[in-house]
């Protein structure tokens, strides 16, 4: 059987293989269900300089077609996972990729130079979220701010970065030319879709 590790951005990996952000937890969820020999990494939840509460309410809701969640990037800090999850994510045989978010540009640096710690080796960038300071628009919809975000990330980090990218929006590849401009040694397609269920009797949500 033919091999299928690959190289990385300068990662060895064991196979093309990444576990999604947001679907394999820190990796510790799932390492008794999984042969993590054979996943060539995986990119942890989202992590914040500072935890965040995420959205109040109900987060996940079931459709007829699968499922719509608004989790709002729950987490417990970027210190605080350093110490307590990483020591234990270091022991899984797999590479693991930091994601991160942010509410500012300066937030993203600051995180940014948080993750960049032996046991890491790679930051994703999660464009998608609110820029609070200009009116809550996400960094992802905006060529400019995407590239803001990917120079800070670059200039605060001597890991690889990859930014991944939001779909929602009009012009895609406005906003990945923008961040491969800026430094991006990579991008990953993509964040959350937007949407909605309907009731077709009602024609209502």
């Amino acid at each position: 059987m033919s091999s299928l590790t690959v190289n990385y951005l300068g990662i060895p990996m064991a196979s093309p293989v990444i576990g999604a952000s947001g679907t394999v937890g820190y990796g510790l969820e799932l390492a008794d269900y999984i042969d993590m020999k054979k996943i060539g990494a995986l990119s942890g939840k989202g992590l914040a300089p500072t935890p965040w509460k995420g959205n109040e309410g109900v987060r996940v809701a079931e459709t007829t077609s699968g499922m719509l969640n608004c989790i709002g990037l729950e987490n417990p800090g970027a210190p605080w996972f350093i110490e307590h999850y990483l020591p234990e994510v270091r022991k899984l045989p797999t590479a693991f990729i930091a994601n991160m978010v942010g509410k500012s540009v300066e937030e993203y640096a600051e995180c940014a130079r948080m993750l960049t710690v032996p046991g890491i080796s790679a930051l994703e960038v999660n464009i998608s979220c609110p820029n609070v300071k200009e009116g809550g628009a996400a960094f992802g919809t905006d060529p400019a701010q995407a590239a803001a975000v990917t120079r800070a990330v670059k200039d605060a980090t001597t890991l690889p970065v990859i930014v991944k990218l939001s779909p929602n929006v009009t012009d895609i590849v406005s906003i990945a030319k923008a961040v491969e401009d800026a430094g991006a040694d990579s991008i990953s397609l993509i964040n959350t879709l937007l949407g909605i269920a309907i009731d077709t009797r009602t024609r209502r949500p």
